[in-house]
């Protein structure tokens, strides 16, 4: 049974492969994400990148260089 329902679904999906599709987004639109992506904007590794630069304040404090 299990053998059927891959079966059904490989085929399925086959019927995808020649689909194309196009999307049109305006110049000031496209620039606009492209811009985003140089920027983190993710508010969970913000979070991170947050804790991590606590933390090298913290082990700044303890760095101790003899020359």
């Amino acid at each position: 049974m299990s053998d059927n329902l891959e079966h059904d679904t490989h085929e399925h999906d086959k019927t995808y492969e020649n689909e194309q599709s196009m999307v049109t987004i305006p110049l000031k639109e496209y620039d606009r994400l492209k811009d985003q992506g140089k920027y983190i904007t993710d508010q969970g590794l913000i979070s991170v990148i947050d804790k991590i630069e606590e933390l090298v304040r913290a082990l700044r404090k303890h760095i101790h260089r003899h020359y």
